[in-house]
This record gives structure tokens, sequence and C-alpha cells, in this order.
């Protein structure tokens, strides 16, 4: 979908498809840039009980004859509550709208002027509300609406819808990757995802199973080994020109479909576990936009792809791993498999003394039990890298909340009689158990950051820029830190 501004004209606006007034709760219209017929038409919808401009609430009428063929009110609540997140989850709720009425060309004015950050935020909630995926629904072509074509911000920022544009689809390439079933998407085919992305200017290098055991990574081979697919380990690196400014990797879990293994999980907790390799989507995502922004920044991405399947070659509780860094690890459950991979993956990135890592996974069912399905998990010992994320995070409608990572009753608890490490503990304080393991393969000199998105990852029901199915949680608050990185 094209995204644009327009400037605002000194009289009333006029143009075609759908003109979408935004409104505050208790405020006038701007009638003077209405024709008399809009302004009449916009008159009555605000006044309608069920509107009253509330937050997300979108009201209606068609103007036949007028230019326009449709008016809409999109209430953004009482302006004292107002931010950018508002703005991108009632742009979501007017594309979502479009996209059922087959209305293509959308012309939005607010009621404040559209300075850079609101620019952004529109074009957010625009492009990831059009989102769907349907790749694989047969239809009858007459029976298809067309999809929105174009949304026009008047006097909007052009620099800030652009960067909107790019964040979302950011995250709605994730998504995209996210929501494929398991017999659709495995680590040999997400693999070769990852190599296209060499057409983006990004290096791409991709570990088969002979290699993975080889530099001992013990963890992603045995995860992986039960399945009929055997795992991956993919490298990915965008290098600017010249001197770039720091060294940031990103680490992605990829699980491309978790039956529990051996420990299986029940039915009710089997579905939807195609998505247990977001992390591993966000991270193709966050690189891809990295070399599409050109950021001064030199950016690594290392995603360690396996399937979870029982089989009589999975590996085995009481079974002891040697990891890429030489620890030693019992296990205790096989459905602790998450941070097994990942695990191997922080030690290969370490090993390029980056300045800051971030690993993203869909790592605990404790950690959506503590934070609910909206607030993802931060896990850091590093104070400003915390505050950075979190601000991100703000700034995108993300949230995070840190957790702590170092308590020693749980660190005690992960010590083996038999190895180094256990891969799983009691079910209290499970999501900082995982947190903790991990913090045990990566180097001394990197700031890390651990973002637990269980609980965020997937979503029953639509909601704010959220459609139905996989969130890609994190794509925009980590394109958001690359970029903060980038301005100083």
């Amino acid at each position: 979908m094209k995204i644009t501004s327009m400037p605002l004209p000194e009289g009333p606006l006029s143009g075609d498809g759908a003109l979408i007034i935004y409104v505050f709760s208790e405020e006038s219209l701007p009638s003077a840039k209405l024709s008399p017929e809009a302004a009449s038409s916009a008159e009555r919808l605000l006044n309608e009980p069920s509107f009253k401009a509330k937050k997300g609430k979108i009201s209606k009428a068609l103007l036949p004859g007028t230019g326009f063929s449709r008016l809409w009110l999109a209430g953004l609540g009482d302006r004292k509550s107002f931010d950018g997140e508002v703005l991108r989850s009632v742009s979501a709720a007017v594309l979502r709208s479009a996209k059922a009425e087959g209305v293509s060309r959308l012309s939005a004015l607010l009621p404040l002027n559209p300075d850079f950050s609101l620019s952004v935020a529109a074009a957010e909630g625009a492009e990831l509300g059009g989102y769907s995926f349907d790749k694989y629904k047969t239809k009858k072509e007459e029976d298809a609406l067309p999809s929105p074509e174009e949304f026009i911000l008047y006097g909007g920022d052009e620099k800030g819808l652009s960067l909107g544009k790019t964040l979302a689809s950011a995250q709605a390439y994730a998504r995209d990757l996210a929501n494929e079933p398991g017999n659709r998407s495995n680590p040999l085919t997400l693999s070769e995802t990852a190599l296209q992305l060499t057409t983006a200017g990004l290096q791409v290098e991709v570990w088969d199973e002979k290699k993975i055991l080889e530099e001992g990574m013990e963890g992603l081979y045995s995860v992986g080994k039960g399945s009929a697919t055997p795992p991956r380990l993919v490298h990915i690196l965008w290098k600017p020109e010249g001197e770039e400014n720091k060294k940031i990797a990103f680490v992605g879990k990829g699980i491309t479909f978790d039956s529990g293994g051996l420990n299986i999980k029940p039915g009710d907790f089997m579905r939807s576990m195609k998505a247990d390799k977001t992390g591993a989507c966000n991270v193709l995502a966050i690189l891809r936009a990295a070399a599409e922004l050109k950021l001064p920044l030199e950016v690594r991405g290392v995603i360690a792809l396996a399937e979870n399947m029982p089989g009589s070659r999975s590996f085995r509780p009481d079974d002891i791993l040697r990891m890429k860094n030489g620890k030693t690890v019992e296990i205790d459950n096989t459905d602790a498999e998450g941070r097994l991979v990942l695990a191997d993956a922080l030690s290969f990135a370490s090993e390029f003394s980056p300045d800051v890592i971030i690993d993203m996974a869909t790592l605990t069912g404790a950690c959506a039990v503590a934070l609910g399905n909206n607030i993802a998990g931060l896990f850091t010992p590093d104070d400003t890298l915390a505050e950075k994320l979190a601000d991100s995070g703000k700034e995108s409608g993300e949230r995070l909340w840190r957790l702590p990572h170092d308590d020693e009753r749980i660190f005690e608890s992960m010590k083996s009689p038999v190895a180094d490490l256990v891969n799983a503990g009691s079910r209290y304080g499970g999501a900082i158990f995982a947190a903790r393991f991990l913090k045990e393969f990566v180097g001394e000199g990197p700031a890390w950051a651990h973002l637990d998105i269980a609980g965020v990852d997937f979503n029953k029901e639509e909601r704010s820029v959220y459609s139905k199915g996989a969130s890609a949680f994190g794509v925009r608050t980590c394109i958001r830190y690359l970029l903060s990185l980038a301005a100083r």
C-alpha cells in the first residue's frame, strides 16, 4: 500500500475514496475544511450517542456526488490521554474497516499537526492494520474485495511516513514467516528464505547438521535430531561502508514446530507452536530493515533452527550435552529446548565480540503467566540497555517489563550433580531460570538482553495493530533501538 502526504488546502478538502476525520472527544470538527454536505454529515456522526469520538470508534456515512464517496469519523478519545500508540491503534482500525468494505483510497486529517513522530505512528498503524495472512485461503476472484491501495495523511511528514512504513513492513515480513505452518516451514525452508536476503545487501551463511556438530553445538544438534528435517544455523551480517559506530548481534530462537519432544505437550498447548520460530523470524526482519535503512552499525543475526519432534533419534531426559562454549547440560525436560538452541547461538555470537547481544525467544509459559499477553519480559544486567530498550518499546507501543535475572537460589537450582547445568527446574520462577541459564552462554564483554516474547507472540483475537495469528512483537522495538544508536 502506498503511504504518502498531501498539503492541506486552504479551502474544503476534495478527492475520492474515503475521507477520514480523526477527532478528539468533546471537541469540534474542522468545518472550514469540509464541504457543506460533508460538514452536515460529520456533525450528525459526531453527535451519535454510540460514537462521541470514543477511542477506536468509527462512525460512517456515504457522501454521494461530493467527490469523496464516504466520510468516516475516527475517535481518538480524550486529548489528554492521546499519544502515538492511540493514533497507531486507531489508524489500524481504520484500515481494517477499509479492507472489509473494499475502499481503495483513504485521505486522513488529524486534529493536530502530524509531525515526524505522529506521521511514523499513523503509517505504522495503516500498514499493520491492513495486514492479514490468507495466502492459503481459496476464494473466487469475483468475491474478493479490493485491498486498500493508498493512505494519504494531510500535512504529514514524508520522512516520518516513510520510516513508519519501513518499520511496519518489517513486522509484516516477520509475521508472514512466523504464520507459516510446520508442514510448509522447517529449518531447511527457513534457511533458504534467509539466503534470499543476500539480494538486500546482506551476507548470509548457513551451517548444516554436520557443521553444527563439528562446531560443538550439541544443544542445537540434539534438539533437531529427532525430526526428519535436520537443524540449521544461520548467520547474517549487515556491514556498512566506512567505519561503523557499534557492533550489535541479534540471536533468535527458531523452533519451526515444537511438539515438546519426548516430553510431549498436551494437545491444547501444541496448538500455535508453528509460531515458536517467531524469535528467528524477527531477527530476519530486523537484519533486512538494517540493510534497507543502511544503518551505520555492524549488525549480525544468528538464528538457530530446529524442529523439536519425538522420534527414535530424539534427545532424552537424563542426556548430557556439551555446548559450544564447553559447558555441559543435563536434560531434565525435552520441552525446555529453546534455551538449548539459544545457548549455542549465543556462544557463537559472543565470538564476534559485539558491543551488545539481544536475544528474542518464545521461551517460557512462566513469563506469559507473570505478564499476560500484552507485555514481554526483559532480562538484562545492564541498566542502560534496559532503559534504551524500554524506551524503544514505549515508542513502538510494544511494552517491555524488566524482570530479575540474578536470583542466587535459582542459580543454585540450575546446578546438576552430573553436569555443569540442568536445563529445567521448578515451575516457580521459570522465566528467571531460563534467562539465568542463557546468561551462562554469553561472553564477558557484551551488554546482553533477553526478550521473552512467549506471551505476546501469537494473538487469538485481533487487538490494537495486531491481527489474529503471529504478532512479530519486538521487531519495531529493536529497529528503533538500532536507530537510536545510529543517531548518536
